[in-house]
């Protein structure tokens, strides 16, 4: 399983600068309003230090990682549900995705012009959720009518939905984001065919000046990066990245940081597969039962699931082989109602 990611922003926010350090690939970054027209994608292995040293005790042929896709969307600019700027060319992109960073610039630099003139994170991030708002209450109106043809037929499924759909038309009006209106679990599931855009979960990342970057989060619990740093990075190796992350006192890249982010607001665990073939990292939403993430490596695995033989990563390095975990009785067998954990490396027993 991968997830994508879109990032929004206003015009000149350095979108399309951290679009291409985080993917190495060339888009055009260039100092110019609405450059980025069309929606480019990128896939990302994500970053994993379990798989590599598993692989590296497994003798693996092969390592591979789980990935996510970066969705770099157009610049937003206000009134653009009015058709401003590109208009709303940006929303059928980033109605798939399955979360939203929101970039937002903090950094300082007389040569990139603001779209509104002036540096003010809050004011961007007030103008993004807006046109976000105003996109969700078009997507609205168009389900009210229906759904009031559907309540003169006397449909039972319209009469369920349409105190919903009402407390979701007040709430946007008043401003909100749909996740802060629908937090019940059953009327969530009312809606969810609207494909909302401020149903999404959302991270807040401040672009910030280079020489201002820090490991340490905001009070304000938003993510700082620096996408020139980003950008630097993207050209080194991994050993000269890591140096050079040193050399700037932080412990990991902003990838990383939006990464660990998105696997938190999204609910996801990695589970781990190591042998002499491959060692391999698959992604599954927190609280998924074995046959379910045993479904995942293949559909079969999921229907004829008998078993699994789990332990945790860092317990089978230190043993530095199945073989000897085994002997230490470090190896579990777990059955159909086995949560996953992350970290968990896994053998799937299945019959025939």
């Amino acid at each position: 399983m991968s997830f994508s990611i879109g990032i929004v922003g206003l015009p000149n926010v350095g979108k399309s600068t951290l679009f291409k350090a985080l993917t190495k690939k060339q888009v055009d970054a260039s100092n110019y309003p609405f450059c980025t027209i069309d929606p480019n994608v990128g896939v990302v292995a994500v970053p994993d230090e379990r798989i590599e040293k598993l692989a590296k005790m497994s003798k693996s042929e092969k390592t591979i990682y789980t990935t996510v896709e970066f969705v770099d969307i157009a610049g937003l600019v206000k009134n653009a549900h009015q058709g401003e700027g590109l208009g709303n060319k940006f929303l059928s992109h980033i109605r798939e995705v399955d979360a939203i960073i929101h970039l937002l610039r903090e950094f300082s630099d007389a040569n990139v012009i603001h779209v509104d003139g002036k540096v003010n994170p809050a004011s961007d991030r007030e103008t993004i959720n807006l046109e976000l708002i105003f996109a969700d209450l078009q997507t609205l109106e168009k389900r009210l009518v229906k759904n009031q043809k559907d309540l003169h037929a006397n449909l039972k499924e319209a009469k369920e939905l349409e105190p919903t759909l009402q407390k979701l038309k007040t709430g946007l009006e008043a401003g909100k984001l749909a996740k802060e209106i629908i937090t019940n679990e059953k009327e969530k599931l009312l809606i969810r065919d609207l494909n909302l855009l401020t149903i999404k979960p959302m991270i807040d990342v401040f672009n910030i000046d280079e020489n201002k970057i820090s490991d340490q989060r905001s009070a304000q619990s938003y993510l700082q990066i620096s996408a020139k740093i980003e950008a630097e990075l993207a050209d080194l190796s991994p050993i000269e990245a890591k140096d050079y992350l040193k050399q700037l006192g932080l412990n990991e890249s902003g990838l990383d940081k939006i990464i660990k982010e998105a696997y938190r607001i999204l609910d996801l665990v990695s589970f781990l597969t190591t042998g002499p073939k491959e060692s391999r990292a698959w992604t599954v939403a927190k609280g998924t039962k074995a046959p379910q993430a045993a479904g995942v490596i293949h559909t079969d695995f999921e229907k004829n699931f008998v078993k699994a033989e789990v332990i945790n990563w860092q317990d089978l390095l230190n043993c530095g082989s199945e073989v000897a975990a085994k002997e230490k009785g470090l190896i579990r067998i777990e059955g159909k109602d086995y949560v996953m954990k992350d970290g968990d490396v896994v053998v799937f027993k299945v019959g025939v």
